[in-house]
């Protein structure tokens, strides 16, 4: 009976303690001043309570724009989002205080976690990568401004993810293409994925692939052609064998390749005989 009714004791002081202290909030949330907003924000921010610093930061920022603490008001409203896992909002605002305060002593900070809202904003790869190479853009200028940053290892993990989920949607294009050819009977535009997959992706590690896929392409696109191209064309897709096979002779691809080179020999050898 005694430890229950302590208990209930106990539960009833928190709760009044709890209304005490929301009737404090909605209190200072409601009034005019200023300053006891600028107060509780920074309290409730230290303790971790983003939601209720972020009302109280969204009335007075405004307030305090040009003022001495505006500074650092806006460097917390800026991280309140990012808290808050609002990455739309957090590097919008992180970029507004790089624009604002380039002198601050926090502007490395925020420049590298506005890069790392727009990361955290990117999409798996089959969507739109538009956030993707936001992320990039924002990244590689915070690697090259601040070339001995504690964060530039993690910052160049963060561009090498970025960078490989552009290139597994740029080679998953081309392979489309690839399979669209099939159907249409046209393999140029296959042939200009891959061709514009090497150029932007050089160290990808779907390369080969690439280079495979554009030989592919390229001897389906001679032997559908009519004849006065099929020439032509074969030697085209011979001379990306070669490619291939200089920079890839020793991979699982290569025999595949070879029966392509053999089947592209056959032909320009047998074209020859009627000439």
């Amino acid at each position: 009976m005694f430890f229950n009714t302590m208990k209930n004791i106990i539960l009833l002081l928190f709760a009044v303690i709890m209304l005490s202290s929301c009737s404090q909030y909605q209190k200072v949330l409601s009034s005019d001043d200023t300053g006891k907003k600028y107060a509780l924000a920074d309290s409730l921010y230290a303790q971790g309570k983003y939601k209720k610093a972020l009302k109280l930061f969204e009335q007075i920022v405004p307030v305090y724009r040009g003022k001495p603490q505006a500074e650092r008001l806006m460097f917390l409203y800026a991280n309140t989002f990012y808290e808050l896992e609002d990455y739309y909002l957090s590097g919008y605002q992180f970029e507004r205080f790089e624009t604002s305060y380039p002198q601050s002593d926090s502007v490395e900070v925020a420049a590298y976690k506005s890069a790392k809202s727009y990361s955290e904003l990117s999409p798996r790869y089959s969507l739109d990568q538009e956030d993707t190479y936001k992320a990039l853009e924002k990244l590689q200028s915070y690697i090259n401004k601040y070339p001995n940053s504690e964060k530039r290892t993690e910052a160049n993990e963060l561009v090498s993810e970025l960078s490989g989920k552009i290139e597994k949607k740029d080679i998953e294009i081309a392979n489309q293409n690839l399979k669209i050819a099939e159907y249409i009977g046209d393999y140029r535009p296959a042939i200009e994925s891959y061709d514009n997959f090497i150029s932007d992706h050089p160290g990808s590690v779907y390369r080969k692939d690439a280079f495979f896929g554009r030989l592919q392409a390229a001897y389906e696109l001679a032997v559908r052609s009519v004849p006065s191209l099929v020439e032509e064309r074969l030697i085209t897709a011979q001379d990306y064998y070669n490619k291939f096979n200089k920079y890839y002779s020793d991979t699982d691809l290569k025999a595949e390749a070879d029966l392509i080179a053999q089947n592209i020999a056959e032909r320009l050898g047998e074209r020859e005989q009627k000439s």
